[in-house]
């Protein structure tokens, strides 16, 4: 099964919470702004990404599957 991870850039703060949390998979745009990586958007059921979307402080990061 394949992880989806995805930041609503609508909602995101730019705070740095994902990329601290999960740098393998996100990281932040010049703005600031939370970034999944490039072919991460599948993600591979990284531990991490769970507590990345907890920790975001306006839940803009999503993880399904």
């Amino acid at each position: 099964m394949t992880t989806r991870v995805s930041i609503d850039s609508d909602k995101c703060i730019g705070s740095g919470m994902c990329a601290l949390t999960a740098p393998a998979v996100f990281t932040q745009d010049d703005d600031g702004y939370g970034v999944v990586l490039a072919g991460r958007e599948g993600g591979d059921g990284d531990s991490l990404l769970k507590e990345a979307a907890r920790s975001c402080p306006v839940q803009a990061v999503t993880v399904s599957g």
